[in-house]
C-alpha cells in the first residue's frame, strides 16, 4: 500500500520507495481449482499522486487507450499521448522535491515498470476478443455523450471564428499593404511643391499593421498663437500635399499645417531671448560702470532694490517669456489631453517669492504713482534706462521730472499733522500728571497719607498704557477710556478687600492722589469710579480707622474668585517647581551650595544680580507690556503686571535659582512618591533618604498628591538628604520594603 498509518506519529503516511509491476500479470498460481483456466490481465491504467506528502499533491492517470494501444496522459484537462521507443508509466517528478532528494531508480526487466508515485494499477483480463480491436465496443453512458458533442460543437464553433478572424487580419494587412505602397511614392515631397506637416509617431503608428490608426492631432504641436512650434518641427514629418490630402480624408483630424504654419512670433521671440541671454553678462557689466557714473542730462527713477537685483530679475523674465511661446505636452496619435503649465514662471521665480517679482515695483506706490520716498530710489542716466529697457520692456518708467502721487504727499502731511497732535497731547498729558509718570510721590495703603481721606483707584494696565504714549506718543496710540470695569465683578461691586490689596494684590492696581483723579477725569473717559475712604472713629468710639471702598466689595464674586484661583492652584499641569537641597548642619530654609555641581549650573549660578535699571535707563519705572489676564470665574478679568516699588526701582518676579537648586515639571495630580523618584534622577538621592519639606512642613505621604499638598507652581521645596547606603543598585528594593505590609503576600489575608 503507498498510503499508510504511522503509529508513532497518529498520522497518514504515504511511502515514496520504488515499487516494480509488469504490462502483463498472471494470477494463475494463486488461484486454486483453475488451473485450466486462463488467468492473464494486462495492465490498462496506472493512478499516480504527485506529492511527498498524504495530506496533500497532485493526481494524474496513464490510461491505455483499448482500440489502438496508445498510452495518455490526463493531467487535468491537458491530455497528451505518451510517445516513446520505451514507455515509463507512473512516472512523475514529485512536487517540491528537488534532484538531489530524489533517490535513485532501480533498474527494471523487459516488460516491468517501477514507479514511486504510483498507487493505484488497473489490470483487465486478457480474451480472445480483444485479439480484434475493431470486436471491441465501448458503450458511453448517454449524459456523458451529450457533454462531450456539446463541448464538440463548441470546439468547432472556436475553430470556425478564429478561422474568421484569421481571414479577416490576413485581409485587412493586404489592404495596408496596398494602402502603404500606394502612398508610398507620394509622401515624399519635391523641392518648390506643397507640403504638409505630420507627427512622426503618427507615420509609425500607420505603418504598423498591428495598429489601428486614429485621427491625426496636430494639437500638441501648436504654440499659444495656434501655428507650429519652432521646437516641435524636429517631430513632425513633412510629406507631399497629396499624400496629405489621402490621410486625412481617410483618418481625418487636424488641424492641417502646412508650409505656412511655421509661427514666425515664437521664432522672433526665442531669437530675442537667446541674444538676450547671452548678452546679459556685458550689459551687467556695463551697467554696473555706468551707474557709478554722474548723470549729464534727462534721467530716469529706478528703484534701488530692483538695481540690486536686476540681473536676477532678468533671467526670470527671459525664462518667462521663453515659456510663453512653449508648446503643450499631448499624444500624438490618439485624442490626448494637453494643458499649459502655468505655473512655470511661479517655480522659476521661487527664489525672488518674499521679494519683488517685476522690476522697478520697488518705488510704485499703492495709488500707482511714483513713490515720495526718495531714499528708496536712484537717478540714472538714459543709457542706462534704454539697456534696463530691453530686458523689461513692460516694467513702469519714470522720468527724472515725474511728479510724486499727490494722495501720498497728502497722507504724508496728515500723518505729520497727526504726529504733532499726539506730541502735544503727550507733553500737556505728562506735564499734568508729572508725579504719576515719574513715580513719584505715590500714595500707599500700608501707611495711609496724613490728611487725606479718600484715594481713587485704576488699573495698573491704564498706567502702562498710558506711560507707552507719554514715552513714544508717534509709535503708540493714545489712551482715551481708563476702564475700571476690568476690576468690577459683572454685578458692579469691588473685587479686592483693603486687607486683599495689603497683603499683595495691590499690584493690579495704581493709587492716585484726588487732584491726579481730577485731571485724569478731565482727559479720559471715566466709566466707572472706584475710590478707597478712610473713616477714623472719634476717640469716644475707640479711636480706630475703618477703610470703606466705593463702589462696596462684592462677597459672592469675591468668594467665587478666591475659590478659582485656589483651584487653579490645585489643578496644574506641567508646571514648574525648584527642589533645593540643603546640607546636615543648616536649616531647612538655607540654601547650600552641592560639592559636584554640574558646569552647567555653574553658569546659571553667575547669574548677573537685580540692578536698579533707573541708574541707566530713563525708562526705568515703566512695567512690563506684556500685561497678563487673570481669568475670573464670574467674567470679570484683571490684568497683572511686576510690582513696581516706590523709589523707582523695579524687582524683577522670576525666580533666580540658588546653587544645589533644581527644576522639576510635575502635574498637581502626580503623587509624592512619583516625585520622589524624579528627585532621585536629578541628585542621585534614594527615595527614602529624602526628607522634603515646604514652608516648614514636613511631606510624608508618599500616595498623596502634590496639589492635595499644597504644592503649587514655583513652590520651593526643600531636600534634605540621609547618609547614602552603599549600593545604589539595591535602592527600588529597599524602597519598596519600607512600605507598610497590608497582607500576606500572595493571598488575599489582611495582616490584622
Amino acid at each position: 500500500m503507498r498510503f499508510i498509518f504511522d503509529r508513532q506519529t497518529g498520522h497518514k503516511k504515504k511511502l515514496n520507495t520504488f515499487i516494480s509491476f509488469p504490462e502483463q500479470l498472471d494470477m494463475g498460481p494463486f488461484l486454486e481449482d483453475k488451473q485450466d483456466q486462463k488467468c492473464i490481465y494486462e495492465l490498462s491504467a496506472v493512478l499516480i499522486h504527485r506529492g511527498i506528502s498524504a495530506y496533500s499533491g497532485h493526481y494524474i492517470a496513464h490510461v491505455k487507450d483499448a482500440l489502438t494501444g496508445d498510452w495518455y496522459k490526463f493531467n487535468d484537462e491537458e491530455i497528451e499521448k505518451m510517445e516513446g521507443k520505451k514507455l515509463q508509466l507512473g512516472v512523475e517528478e514529485d512536487i517540491g522535491d528537488t534532484v538531489k532528494s530524489q533517490s535513485r531508480k532501480p533498474k527494471c526487466s523487459k516488460g516491468y515498470h517501477c514507479s514511486r508515485n504510483a498507487y493505484m494499477l488497473v489490470y483487465k483480463i486478457q480474451g480472445e476478443e480483444t485479439s480484434d480491436p475493431t470486436r471491441t465496443k465501448v458503450e458511453v453512458p448517454s449524459f456523458l455523450q451529450r457533454l462531450v458533442d456539446q463541448d464538440n460543437r463548441k470546439f468547432e464553433e472556436w475553430c470556425t471564428e478564429m478561422a474568421d478572424m484569421r481571414k479577416q487580419s490576413v485581409d485587412k494587412g493586404k489592404a495596408k499593404h496596398e494602402e502603404v505602397k500606394e502612398l508610398y511614392t507620394l509622401l515624399s515631397a519635391e523641392d518648390g511643391e506643397q507640403y504638409d506637416f505630420i507627427p512622426m509617431d503618427w507615420l509609425k503608428k500607420w505603418l504598423d499593421d498591428s495598429t489601428v490608426s486614429k485621427e491625426i492631432n496636430n494639437s500638441p504641436f501648436l504654440c499659444s498663437h495656434g501655428k507650429l512650434h519652432p521646437d516641435k518641427v524636429g517631430e513632425v514629418k513633412r510629406i507631399s500635399f497629396q499624400a496629405a490630402n489621402v490621410l486625412y480624408e481617410r483618418y481625418g483630424g487636424g488641424p492641417r499645417l502646412n508650409g505656412s504654419s511655421l509661427c514666425r512670433e515664437c521664432v522672433s521671440q526665442q531669437c530675442r531671448v537667446l541674444r538676450l541671454k547671452n548678452q546679459l553678462s556685458e550689459d551687467f557689466k556695463e551697467v554696473s560702470n555706468l551707474v557709478k557714473r554722474s548723470i549729464s542730462g534727462e534721467g530716469y527713477w529706478v528703484g534701488k532694490a530692483s538695481l540690486r537685483s536686476w540681473r536676477q530679475l532678468a533671467l526670470v523674465q527671459l525664462e518667462e517669456d521663453e515659456h510663453e511661446t512653449k508648446p503643450s505636452n499631448s499624444q500624438t496619435n490618439g485624442q490626448g489631453l494637453h494643458t499649459n503649465n502655468k505655473d512655470f514662471a511661479s517655480d522659476l521665480s521661487e527664489g525672488l517669492e518674499d521679494e519683488m517679482k517685476t522690476f522697478n515695483e520697488d518705488i510704485v506706490c499703492c495709488h500707482g504713482g511714483l513713490s515720495i520716498l526718495e531714499l528708496e530710489r536712484k537717478l540714472v542716466s538714459t543709457e542706462v534706462w534704454t539697456k534696463l529697457r530691453k530686458y523689461f520692456p513692460k516694467s513702469p518708467e519714470f522720468s527724472q521730472n515725474q511728479e510724486l502721487c499727490q494722495q501720498c504727499l497728502t497722507l504724508e502731511q496728515e500723518e505729520k499733522d497727526n504726529e504733532a497732535i499726539s506730541k502735544m497731547m503727550a507733553l500737556d498729558q505728562k506735564n499734568q500728571l508729572l508725579n504719576l509718570f515719574h513715580e513719584k510721590n505715590r500714595p500707599t495703603l500700608t501707611k495711609w497719607p496724613q490728611g487725606t481721606e479718600v484715594l481713587y483707584i485704576v488699573p495698573v494696565f491704564f498706567v502702562d498704557e498710558w506711560k507707552k504714549f507719554i514715552r513714544r506718543p508717534t509709535k503708540s496710540s493714545p489712551v482715551s477710556n481708563v476702564g475700571n470695569t476690568l476690576l468690577l465683578c459683572p454685578h458692579g461691586g469691588f473685587m479686592f478687600t483693603y486687607e486683599s490689596l495689603i497683603n499683595g494684590e495691590a499690584q493690579h492696581v495704581a493709587l492716585l492722589w484726588p487732584d491726579e483723579w481730577e485731571v485724569i477725569s478731565r482727559l479720559f473717559i471715566v466709566d466707572h469710579s472706584i475710590s478707597i475712604h478712610c473713616l477714623k472713629q472719634s476717640k469716644s468710639n475707640g479711636g480706630s480707622t475703618q477703610f470703606t471702598t466705593q463702589p462696596e466689595l462684592c462677597w459672592e464674586c469675591r468668594e467665587s474668585f478666591l475659590f478659582q484661583q485656589q483651584r487653579d492652584l490645585r489643578e496644574y499641569t506641567q508646571a514648574t517647581i525648584y527642589i533645593r537641597k540643603i546640607l546636615q548642619d543648616k536649616g531647612m530654609k538655607d540654601a547650600a551650595p552641592e560639592l559636584n555641581a554640574s558646569s552647567s549650573e555653574a553658569e546659571e549660578d553667575r547669574e548677573e544680580l537685580p540692578r536698579v535699571d533707573g541708574e541707566t535707563d530713563p525708562d526705568f519705572s515703566q512695567s512690563q507690556d506684556n500685561a497678563k489676564r487673570l481669568k475670573l470665574s464670574d467674567g470679570a478679568a484683571l490684568f497683572v503686571t511686576n510690582v513696581t516699588k516706590p523709589g523707582g526701582i523695579r524687582r524683577s518676579t522670576r525666580h533666580r535659582k540658588l546653587r544645589g537648586e533644581k527644576a522639576l515639571i510635575v502635574s498637581a495630580n502626580q503623587t509624592l512618591k512619583e516625585l520622589k523618584i524624579q528627585i532621585m534622577h536629578a541628585f542621585s538621592v534614594a527615595p527614602f533618604d529624602q526628607n522634603l519639606s515646604i514652608n516648614g512642613k514636613g511631606l510624608t505621604d508618599d500616595s498623596a498628591t502634590l496639589g492635595s499638598l499644597g504644592v503649587i507652581p514655583e513652590s520651593i521645596i526643600c531636600l534634605k538628604a540621609d547618609e547614602p547606603i552603599a549600593d545604589y543598585a539595591v535602592m527600588d528594593d529597599a524602597y519598596q520594603v519600607r512600605m507598610p505590609e497590608e497582607g500576606f503576600k500572595g493571598t488575599g489575608l489582611l495582616g490584622h
